[in-house]
């Protein structure tokens, strides 16, 4: 399967590639970028070869996956954004991880919102939820502003969640 490209009014979404590792192993380091992850530890270089591997894989297994995320005029990886299939609950998650550099322009919402799209237009996916840790409250506001609306206060990953939903239809 090749991964499609989305272009946004700032942004570029791409596939990644190998060529991501020492950008994304540097953005994995900022400081507390992890914080509220269920590993807020930052991975080896390796880990993050491995990471990207596995996105690609995810790609050709499920049609769907992380893009690596771009400013639309500059070719500098500023994070990660798209879909993941959750096996241990059969949904599909909307994730996003972004540069803190980056932050409070309105990237995230920008990227998650073609994911969003991408997985209701092109994958025909009835719902999407998204995943944030309750103290999390930047992550939480994304998905507001992405129409998710709060369903549960439950655990994902070994972790306390609140759980967001949204359906095509809305």
């Amino acid at each position: 399967m090749e991964i499609p490209t989305i272009k946004t009014p700032r942004l570029v979404l791409r596939p990644f590639s190998m060529e991501d590792v020492d950008p994304l192993y540097q953005i994995l380091h900022e400081e507390d970028i992890l914080r509220y992850f269920p590993n807020p530890n930052p991975p080896q270089r390796e880990r993050v070869g491995q990471l990207i591997f596995n996105q690609l894989k995810h790609w050709r297994e499920r049609k769907l996956g992380w893009w690596a995320v771009e400013p639309r005029f500059k070719k500098q990886l500023i994070g990660w954004c798209g879909l993941q299939f959750l096996p241990e609950t059969e949904e599909t998650e909307v994730g996003f991880l972004i540069s803190k550099v980056f932050r409070g322009q309105g990237f995230t919402t920008e990227a998650a919102e073609v994911s969003l799209l991408y997985g209701f237009e092109k994958l025909g996916l009835r719902r999407i939820v998204g995943i944030a840790h309750p103290e999390n409250m930047a992550s939480q506001r994304v998905l507001e502003k992405l129409g998710m609306s709060f369903t549960a206060k439950t655990r994902y990953f070994g972790m306390d969640c609140y759980r967001y939903s949204i359906e095509r239809s809305d």
